[in-house]
């Protein structure tokens, strides 16, 4: 055992079922964080990192969960102590930063007092030193008007600022060990880089270890100090960052980096680890004369969606003596979108992307402006044609898990909308067809009769994007339908999306803080802040030549380390 280690785990084995018949999931892995030390774990969905991350704080449901081996935390084995010992332990000595922070907050309590408790309970703060910490955390981790934001609940604030809190929240205590799985993934690169500074910074303040998970292995590569390579429950590499990502040993490893989406090169199809790893791999470009012939075939058409001047106010209660106060979320945006073109949407959490999305689907109305949809002035349908349009125009989630409904079968969740719309003759017609779009997204026809908990992340996205396919739409709005998804995965679903837009005519509105990700996407790019467009124009000109301070501030942000 080395001495300066703060947690060691020694063949640890994860499995899930019943005595009688159960599935292995993590095959005898051992590993050991130092003190004072940031260890990186990357690898695809389903290699067993979040597993073994919630296996240190007891998380995983007694029941149907079979563990062997030790995890030793200051040397006290974490799998034979009790209940109540392990308990005192989280979010004081051992805290964790959750993946996904809209299922992690209690959408009952205020945000800062869902901070404040935690202080409470563990530092025994009065009530209001607590609430003065808590709006110091708030700061600390640049959340906006950060007195306002602890009065608000979860379900009032952005995906990022949601990310934020649950940071707050886990550096309180200043923990002795702090497990962060994927911390970044709901925010903007410009945050990300703030928030990994500041990681870093309380972890040298503090002299606290840190396990990092993330699929963003730029950003592992800047923050870690060791890093384990995992893959299908197994660890197939380790050593430091630089020589595992300068000087990988793995084929997987190398595949893994490969599959990252590039600034620099527009290719047509991203590579996958399985492709790289089986050698069939050859990356084809796309020259400048294939962009400028698809430009022009493209905006000689007249335009599928035009948005001119549109406003979306939202009322606040943040003035002086409780006066309303008016935030202007979207600030007289207008663009235009052609049949078969894939707009980018790009810009800070709080800029006004998601925002925007959703005023051009009318799930919120403009306050002013308008929007227009094959020269159908969107804004004054009635709620009847409106629901007959929503056929067209439809949404892949950024969260595919909390878009569907856990007591329905992933066949029945997809039919669900067909049957409303009343795609397809009869049942046995709809089923037919829903098999046929599974098997496009490249599930078998076994996931027809699963439940969401049984799928993995990437597996739930194809879900999300089959019943998307199931409507028949024109316009696809994609909301960080990628953000949540490892860099393996990704690579896929942004191939298929791809596909799919070939194959179906679709048009995109792809909506991302990750800018490398929408460069391989997109062909126009909009660059958003404060609610207000900040650059507009082709996507690879921007990007070879910003020209704005803020376009080239995000662009500088992106995670270079590998």
């Amino acid at each position: 055992m080395n001495n300066n280690s703060i947690l060691n785990i020694k063949n640890l084995t994860i499995s899930f079922g019943n005595k009688k018949s159960n599935v292995e999931v993590v095959h005898g892995i051992s590993l050991h964080i130092n003190k004072n030390e940031i260890l990186g774990v990357v690898g695809e969905s389903g290699s067993g990192k979040s597993v073994t991350a919630m296996t240190i704080l007891g998380l995983l449901p007694e029941k149907n969960t079979f563990l062997e081996g030790e995890i030793l935390f200051n040397k006290k084995d974490l799998l034979k102590d009790s209940k109540n010992n392990v308990r005192k332990l989280r979010g004081n000595d051992i805290a964790m930063i959750f993946q996904e922070p809209m299922t992690a907050l209690n959408p009952s309590l205020t945000c800062g007092n869902q901070v404040s408790e935690i202080i409470q309970h563990h530092l025994n703060h009065s009530i209001s030193k607590a609430k003065k910490e808590t709006i110091s955390l708030f700061e600390k981790v640049k959340l906006p008007r950060s007195r306002e934001l602890y009065n608000s609940y979860p379900h009032q604030i952005s995906g990022g600022q949601m990310q934020r809190v649950m940071i707050a929240m886990a550096i309180a205590c200043k923990p002795k060990l702090l497990i962060a799985d994927e911390p970044t993934t709901a925010l903007d690169v410009t945050v990300q880089k703030e928030i990994m500074l500041l990681l870093k910074e309380i972890q040298k303040e503090t002299k606290m270890s840190m396990l990092f998970i993330s699929h963003d292995l730029g950003l592992v590569s800047e923050i870690a100090d060791r890093v384990l390579v995992m893959h299908k429950g197994d660890i197939v590499e380790e050593g430091s960052a630089f020589q595992v990502f300068k000087m990988p040993k793995e084929d997987y490893t190398k595949a893994l980096m490969a599959s990252r989406p590039s600034l620099d090169v527009r290719l047509k199809v991203l590579p996958t680890v399985a492709s790289l790893t089986e050698k069939s791999f050859k990356p084809i470009e796309v020259t400048p004369q294939e962009r400028a012939l698809k430009h022009k075939y493209l905006y000689t058409k007249k335009p599928l969606l035009e948005i001119l001047n549109v406003k979306k106010e939202y009322y606040s209660n943040a003035g002086f003596f409780n006066k309303k106060k008016i935030v202007n979320a979207v600030n007289e945006v207008s663009f235009k979108i052609f049949e078969g073109e894939t707009l980018g949407l790009v810009g800070e959490s709080g800029c006004g992307k998601s925002t925007l999305g959703k005023v051009i689907l009318q799930l919120e109305k403009a306050t002013s402006g308008s929007i227009k949809y094959r020269g159908k002035e969107l804004t004054k349908l009635k709620t009847s044609e409106l629901r007959k349009l929503r056929k067209e125009i439809q949404l892949i989630f950024q969260d595919p898990y909390s878009s569907l409904n856990p007591r329905m079968l992933i066949g029945e969740a997809i039919m669900e909308p067909m049957k409303v719309y009343r795609i397809g003759k009869n049942d046995r017609e709809r089923k037919s067809k829903v098999l046929r779009i599974l098997n496009r997204v490249e599930l078998d026809d076994s996931y027809f009769n699963r439940y969401p908990h049984e799928l993995s992340g990437g597996q739930r996205q194809r879900v999300g994007i089959a019943r998307t396919i199931a409507m028949e739409p024109k316009l696809v709005v994609c909301d960080e339908s990628v953000s949540a998804l490892d860099i393996s995965v990704q690579a896929q679903v942004l191939n298929l999306l791809n596909e799919l837009k070939d194959d179906f005519g679709f048009t995109y509105i792809f909506i991302s803080h990750d800018l490398a990700v929408v460069k391989f996407m997109a062909d126009q790019l909009l660059v958003m802040k404060d609610g207000k467009i900040e650059e507009i124009g082709d996507a690879d000109e921007i990007y070879a030549n910003p020209t704005k301070e803020y376009t080239q501030k995000l662009i500088k942000s992106i995670p270079k380390g590998i």
